[in-house]
């Protein structure tokens, strides 16, 4: 079984990010990271995000509010944000506490710094095949992870597992602009395993630690795992049981260092395209 790791495809992706901000004549984009609380896994990824844009010669900061800071006071911050014109994109890490109205904020967030895709005009352009919009990163990191890998996708059976905005929907019309036929499953789907089994390419986005394993896998198919996970043992695992597929899928993504590199990737391509938009 071949590992398809991130970090080729994040250095592809960085030396398009060095073409691109050739046109922005020495102006340096900067990206503002919006955090309520202190989970261990926003945590993680403000930590991954602002190594990243450093690392591709692009500016950082994050914005951290306290866990029970009001639905008020945090519009009012995040209004400060939205409209500094020295910010370029807004990257904000949710879900958001539930005194927070998060509806409110994906409308308030000005579409062309949603470099994650949250707001109804860049999901609406994502689902209509409108490139001139931003897809949410992790959605895009795995058409880049497969595309990277010279693995095709046009008429491909993809199965994903997971029917969030986040990676599931998303991803589903990514795929589909690919001319990839998709099934989205989830945790419900009766005869999960044996839809899963059918497909030539597997994603589980699910969000359960170690779900799928080589009885969800056809032969020789190739599974992506999205998945970011703490097992019992306090370690960082994915949505798949890596060991189990050997012998089973002919390629797969492993967590740490799969999809997530590629994420942050994105997240910074994204950046340079609005700061050239702008």
């Amino acid at each position: 079984m071949i590992t398809l790791k991130g970090a080729a495809v994040s250095a592809k992706i960085k030396e398009q990010v060095e073409e691109l901000l050739a046109g922005l004549e020495g102006k340096v984009p900067k990206l503002a990271i919006v955090r309520v609380g202190e989970r261990p896994d926003d945590l993680s990824y403000e930590r991954g995000a602002l190594k990243k844009m450093e690392s591709f010669g692009l500016q950082g900061e994050s914005f951290a509010f306290p866990q029970d800071i009001t639905d008020e006071a945090f519009k009012e911050e995040f209004a400060k944000i939205n409209e500094n014109p020295d910010i370029d994109g807004i990257l904000l890490l949710r879900p958001l506490p539930k005194q927070i109205r998060e509806k409110d904020i994906e409308h308030m967030i000005n579409p062309g710094k949603d470099l994650d895709g949250i707001s109804p005009e860049n999901i609406a352009k994502v689902f209509a095949g409108d490139d001139t919009g931003f897809a949410p990163c992790t959605a895009e990191a795995v058409v880049e992870v497969l595309k990277s890998s010279d693995i095709p996708l046009a008429g491909k059976r993809v199965a994903i597992v997971g029917r969030s905005m986040v990676v599931g929907r998303p991803l589903s019309m990514l795929m589909l602009k690919e001319n990839a036929t998709v099934t989205i499953c989830h945790t419900r789907t009766e005869n999960l395993k044996e839809t899963c089994k059918s497909a030539q390419i597997l994603v589980a986005a699910a969000g359960r630690a170690r779900m799928v394993d080589a009885s969800y896998v056809g032969t020789d198919a190739v599974v992506v795992d999205v998945g970011i996970n703490v097992d019992e043992n306090g370690k960082l695992c994915g949505d798949v049981d890596f060991d189990s597929l050997e012998g089973t899928a002919s390629m797969a993504t492993p967590v740490p260092g799969g999809v997530g590199t590629v994420t942050t990737a994105v997240l910074a391509r994204h950046l340079v395209l609005a700061a050239l938009k702008k």
